[in-house]
């Protein structure tokens, strides 16, 4: 990494620590995400499997069943990583593993247990997901984990963009604000500040968004007539590591090798 090249990132990890999130525009080779987009194609087409169903996860909007009329509605791809090697190709992209260090040190880990799908928000039948912590269900030694999202085309509120609420990643937030399934609670009062806040992060074909595992984030369902897809994985570094014998631990690991 040159200096000048070091410089800049070192400003990005003195913002990402401040914000809590990062956009890097036209940041990921046009050749890794047409490889993606194909590749996510085919295994929507021919359900390939592992599949998260949004009939899955009941949030607002998804159908009631598997049987139910868009039951068959693709939420994600799981374990990108054993589906093509363009998707290790991409986590172990020189340029992205150093500022992946700048932001959580050296060796980069990247845990399989989390994350390491395609999500695909598909119009009529995605769902709405509320405000909350991607760490709600993860056991890691700490929460120090950054979240990397690439865009394989246009996302806007009108198809499900991310809304972040800067900063909250460093906020102290009680169960008392938070529902039964751990979203922030819409009516507390105490809640009602952080969503005077929020941020639309709308992102261009090839786009890295990048944040922090602790920020809070939700999502609308797709009101478009085009499926949006997006690649995420989640990385942390060398002071952290999963919880023995919790989900978070069920999968092995990837160390990212050092450019």
């Amino acid at each position: 990494m040159s200096t000048s090249t070091q410089t800049t990132t070192e400003s990005l990890a003195t913002r990402f620590e401040r914000e809590g999130f990062l956009v890097l525009n036209n940041f990921v080779p046009a050749s890794f995400v047409d490889r993606m987009r194909e590749v996510t194609r085919r295994d929507v087409e021919t359900l390939r499997e592992p599949i998260e169903f949004e009939a899955d996860v009941n949030y607002p909007g998804s159908p009631d069943s598997l049987e139910a009329p868009g039951g068959q509605t693709v939420r994600r791809l799981r374990q990108a990583l054993s589906r093509d090697p363009v998707f290790q190709d991409w986590v172990c992209y020189p340029p992205f593993v150093e500022l992946l260090i700048q932001l959580v040190g050296s060796p980069v880990t990247c845990p399989l247990a989390h994350h390491n799908c395609v999500m695909t928000k598909q119009p009529q039948f995605s769902s709405d997901t509320g405000w909350h912590r991607d760490t709600r269900f993860w056991n890691f030694q700490n929460g120090e984990l950054v979240n990397a999202w690439l865009a394989l085309g246009q996302e806007r509120l009108e198809n499900g963009c991310l809304k972040v609420i800067p900063g909250s990643h460093r906020m102290t937030i009680g169960a008392d604000r938070l529902n039964d399934k751990r979203f922030l609670a819409a009516d507390h009062p105490e809640n009602q500040p952080l969503f005077e806040t929020v941020q639309t992060v709308e992102l261009e074909r090839g786009d890295l968004l990048l944040f922090h595992a602790l920020m809070f984030h939700a999502a609308t369902r797709n009101y478009s007539a085009e499926t949006k897809c997006s690649v995420v994985f989640t990385f942390h570094g060398p002071e952290n590591s999963p919880v023995p014998g919790s989900k978070s631990a069920s999968f092995p690991e990837l160390i990212l090798p050092t450019p």
